[in-house]
């Protein structure tokens, strides 16, 4: 995962005991400043996303204060996930790892990766990618998003051009609704990797999303 803001202004130990944005030790994707200028209404969406309740007559220090130690709670229980999961037989498919290959794009060079549902974006506007099922899935319903292939594109039996459907926006004629099965099983086959946005930089819901393969050009 790329490391946020970049590398320490200097090659002192105060850099490295002290690193820029006001970062929580030991967890450097999560930037306190960064969390401190969401709004009200913003930092008791992300609560409540993370099963946090009783929000609703907490000042903003307390709602900050909060969300940093649901996302620190978070970040514990996916390194123990992780490390369990390495001494396991193998990762799953599903596992959120970002997929590489020779055609790998600087979009997903440069995004942050999310391999949990527990995972925040370090801010608005931030350009994530993930391969972890649940992740996407959520992402989707939450915009009553449906999967979906380009009709006339399947081949072999198989799903074609993967998309998401937003009824919302006006149903596409082109698209036909798969299972979430038949779409993960196509994702996985071709080794995508799903690109992504939560919010765009204003702090507003975003549907931005792109399907990328590390193995081809066209993806």
């Amino acid at each position: 995962m790329p490391t946020k803001n970049g590398a320490g202004r200097g090659s002192g130990s105060t850099a490295t005991t002290n690193p820029p944005g006001n970062q929580t030790p030991n967890t450097p994707d999560i930037n306190e400043s960064d969390i401190a200028r969401l709004k009200v209404d913003q930092l008791r969406d992300r609560l409540r996303r993370r099963g946090v309740t009783g929000t609703a007559d907490m000042r903003k220090d307390d709602l900050v204060k909060a969300l940093v130690k649901a996302m620190k709670d978070g970040a514990k229980k996916n390194t123990s996930a992780r490390e369990g999961s390495s001494s396991g037989a193998g990762a799953s498919s599903s596992g959120g790892g970002v997929r590489k290959g020779p055609q790998t794009s600087k979009s997903i060079k440069y995004a942050q990766e999310v391999t949990s549902v527990d995972d925040e974006p370090e801010r608005p506007g931030r350009s994530l990618v993930t391969t972890d099922h649940e992740v996407i899935r959520r992402w989707a319903e939450a915009r009553k998003g449906v999967p979906t292939t380009v009709d006339g594109t399947e081949h072999d039996g198989h799903a074609g051009v993967l998309r998401f459907d937003f009824p919302s926006n006006g149903r596409e004629q082109r698209l036909r609704e798969i299972s979430w099965e038949e779409w993960f099983r196509a994702f996985d086959e071709r080794r995508l990797n799903f690109i992504y946005q939560e919010e765009r930089s204003d702090g507003k819901q975003s549907n931005f999303f792109r399907l990328e393969s590390p193995d081809r050009e066209d993806g």
